[in-house]
């Protein structure tokens, strides 16, 4: 027995890194997936992933910040596999780290279109159908960068803040309808945004430092980002609400030091 069998799952930004992760894994665990991405390549990827392993997918190109694409989605996923039970709200985009002096109101929209209004979509139309059958798990990814500074520039990290916020927000909005609302903050990991990152860091020769600053001493991977959604979207988490969940090697949980205190 899978931990979401019978379910039904759509999971944004799955043409790769978390969201490939978390398809998989979803895909494994009995759900039946719909996959959305604007990069078609990654996304047939994924597809074939979960295809080679026998689960049941659909594969959507969207931009989940077009309220039109995101009904769409929501819509034909009912339609081919007759409910809906767990949306994972992960697409996202960091904006790069440009000066706060050249940013852009432009730019400003850009990130916010993406990583907020497209959550706050997907509560707004995949909630509509969880209400009507009173139940339902919601998932954001959200960030460490939306809970401190100088983990990402400022309009990224005001996005993600505004993540944490919608998280709690919209659970309590959906108060007593058995729709649950949660966010997911990660840390550094590797994925298809940070890996320049990651790159400039081996060329190098620098990239033992990398994650240097957390308790556990280094970065994460999806797959770890991928089992905290598990845990979320599954019936183990019944009780669980409007919540902002840091899986980040503890870097949130202290202030950052040069060296371990003893």
């Amino acid at each position: 027995m899978g931990r979401l069998d019978g379910k039904v799952a759509i999971i944004t930004g799955a043409a790769s890194g978390i969201g490939r992760a978390t398809s998989i894994l979803f895909a494994r665990e009995g759900a039946r997936v719909a996959v959305v991405d604007q990069n078609s390549t990654g996304l047939r990827d994924t597809v074939r992933t979960i295809s080679g392993d026998s689960g049941a997918v659909q594969s959507f190109g969207a931009d989940v910040g077009n309220e039109d694409q995101v009904k769409a989605v929501i819509d034909s996923t009912l339609g081919a596999f007759g409910g809906l039970d767990i949306v994972y709200a992960n697409a996202g985009i960091s904006g790069g780290l440009v000066s706060i002096f050249e940013q852009t109101a432009d730019h400003w929209l850009r990130i916010l279109q993406t990583n907020l209004i497209g959550p706050f979509l997907a509560i707004k139309h995949a909630g509509m159908h969880m209400v009507k059958q009173g139940r339902g798990s919601i998932i954001l990814t959200a960030s460490v960068a939306g809970l401190r500074a100088n983990a990402g520039g400022a309009p990224y990290s005001a996005s993600k803040a505004g993540v944490i916020s919608l998280a709690q927000t919209a659970a309590t909005a959906l108060f007593g309808t058995g729709v649950r609302v949660n966010a997911i903050c990660p840390g550094l990991m590797e994925t298809g945004m940070t890996q320049p990152i990651f790159e400039a860091a081996r060329e190098r020769g620098t990239q033992d430092k990398i994650g240097q600053l957390n308790p556990l001493q280094r970065a994460g991977a999806p797959e770890e980002i991928a089992t905290m959604a598990l845990f979320l979207a599954s019936d183990e988490s019944s009780y669980v609400n409007g919540q902002a969940f840091p899986v980040d090697g503890g870097l949130s949980s202290s202030l950052p030091f040069t060296r371990p205190i003893h």
